[in-house]
């Protein structure tokens, strides 16, 4: 088994602190952290403006073992200025956390590729990485592109690429993509499942991404061929929004039947 991370939008709207309780409950190693928006108006946690919470969120991360695994989220696009995230990559490292997931939104890809560039060397002293995670409706809309632009930024040794399979499904990528991505640019992986119809319209996949996930196992998405080509200790995180079932339950149950049914996924991938 991999180690497991509760992804931000698995269990969101929450104080870190209740994310913690859940995850350490259910059987994860680590949590997901939304500190910025993902769009304009987004939800996310306000920890960086509320520095006082951090002694508290350590103290019960050492208590509970757990970790901050991925910070959510910086977004690369035309009027990208690095200096505005001092406060975000301060707050990432009295956190501990491993990874900063980094969207593109830049149609200059030469622009995008410097910014990146910057972005790599400005979290570097704070010990984080910069894990592009290419969507569809982005400006980094496969593997391949999300490889070009790490490749353009030579190759920083914290840059990295995110596989979320639904993004993965849902993009012009490969299984050949993936083997010939250097692992070390893998820090983690999410999963997910997803209806195998794709939607036609950015709105539309938008919309799937954000409330209509599936449980791995539930949906259409070939996870088994996919997650065959990654190794089998990659990080996961588990990211299942689904906004009417998540209603329907608790947080606690919502994120324990997530693990679970990732694990019986996994036991399935040996047999």
């Amino acid at each position: 088994m991999p180690p497991f991370s509760l992804s931000y939008l698995t269990a969101p709207r929450l104080h870190p602190l209740e994310v913690l309780k859940i995850a350490a409950e259910t059987g994860y190693q680590s949590i997901g952290l939304r500190l910025l928006p993902a769009a304009p108006g987004g939800e996310f946690y306000p920890l960086i403006d509320n520095k006082h919470e951090l002694p508290e969120i350590v103290m019960r991360m050492k208590d509970t073992g757990l970790f901050v695994r991925d910070l959510e989220m910086i977004r690369i696009n035309a009027d990208f200025n690095v200096n505005d995230f001092e406060s975000f990559f301060e707050v990432g490292a009295q956190l501990g956390a491993k990874n900063i997931l980094v969207a593109g939104d830049d149609q200059d890809a030469s622009r995008l590729t410097e910014s990146y560039e910057k972005l790599c060397e400005a979290a570097a002293p704070y010990n984080l990485t910069a894990d592009i995670e290419f969507m569809p409706w982005t400006a980094i809309k496969s593997m391949k592109d999300a490889l070009k632009i790490v490749k353009g930024a030579h190759l920083p040794k914290n840059a990295g690429i995110i596989i979320d399979s639904l993004h993965y499904a849902r993009s012009d990528s490969e299984l050949s993509d993936i083997d010939a991505t250097p692992t070390y640019l893998l820090h983690y992986a999410q999963i997910c499942d997803a209806s195998a119809t794709i939607p036609t319209t950015d709105e539309a996949l938008i919309r799937d991404a954000r409330t209509c996930r599936l449980i791995p196992g539930e949906g259409g998405i070939n996870l088994r061929e996919l997650f065959s080509h990654l190794s089998k200790d990659l990080p996961i995180s588990i990211e299942v929004p689904h906004e009417i079932r998540q209603a329907q339950m608790s947080p606690i149950e919502w994120a324990r039947l997530c693990i679970e049914e990732t694990k019986k996924f996994y036991k399935g991938l040996d047999a």
